[in-house]
Formats: C-alpha cells, structure tokens, sequence
C-alpha cells in the first residue's frame, strides 16, 4: 500500500471522490501543511494556523497509480483560485499536493505542467506541490462526513 495526501477545497467532498475509486482501500481527512502541532477544526477556521483540510488516501498502486489518484484531484476540483473552493475562503481551503516521495513530487510536478500547458483552464494553476509534513486527523465527526449524513456538500 502507499500514501497520498491532497487538498482541494471542504475535504468531506474531496475524501468521498477519493473513496469511490477502486483501489482506495482507506481514507482520512485532517489537516496538513501549517505550523500549529495538534490543530482543531476550529484553529484551522481561524485561517491562522497555515494548515490545509486534506485527505489521506492509501491506495494500492497494483490497482490505481498515483497518476490517476492526481488525475481525479485536478478534475475534483478548480486548482486556479488561490486559498478558495465555491463558497469556502481561506488558505485552509488551498489547493495542494503533499508528496510522500521523490517519485509522487515529480509526477505531481509532471501532471500539473501537462494540464496547465493545454489550456484547459484560463488562467495557470496554483496548486502548491510540497513534501507531506505531518497530518494531523481531523476529528472523528469529520471522518467520512458525507457516507454517514449523506451527500450534496462540498459540490458533490
């Protein structure tokens, strides 16, 4: 199994896109990227904290590759607005890729160069490309959010 940790906007939305694909075989949602050490939701609302909501995928890549996990975050959401997904602001709400390793930052750094030279979006990507850091996870309530309440947030 491998790791993967992606922020792209609420990441209720962002862990249930990630759960619907096959050879996801867990997934968590925290925070990650910022300086405060043991943060709550409510220290990443502050926008203080330099913390992102991410999702932690473990995959298995005899299945599904790091690239098509990537793949299914470009699309999962607008990796052109900085620090804002539809209604939620804050650089809590960036978007970002936290690399495990060596080969998932150069393929992240592949991908993004690959999407942003087609043009498919009319102004350059923003998504940051970083080594992992710590994850912290995010309360139980926020673990799969939208499977126990029920879709229809974060844009699903």
């Amino acid at each position: 199994m491998e790791t993967a940790t992606f922020a792209a906007g609420c990441f209720w939305g962002v862990e249930e896109m990630f759960r619907q694909m096959e050879g996801v075989v867990n997934t968590r949602v925290g925070y990650c990227g910022g300086d405060l050490a043991d943060p709550t939701y409510e220290d990443v609302c502050t926008d203080g904290t330099g913390h992102a909501e991410a999702v932690q995928v473990e995959f298995d890549p005899a299945v599904v590759t790091f690239e098509r996990l990537l793949d299914a975050f470009w699309r999962g959401h607008d990796p052109t607005t900085r620090n804002r997904q539809g209604a939620d602001v804050g650089t809590q709400y960036r978007s970002a890729v936290f690399c495990h390793t060596p080969a998932q930052e150069a393929t992240a750094r592949a991908t993004k160069e690959r999407l942003d030279a087609s043009g498919k979006y009319p102004a350059p990507i923003i998504t940051e490309i970083l080594p992992a850091g710590t994850f912290y996870p995010a309360e139980e309530y926020h673990q799969r959010y939208l499977e126990k309440r029920g879709g229809g947030h974060c844009g699903l």
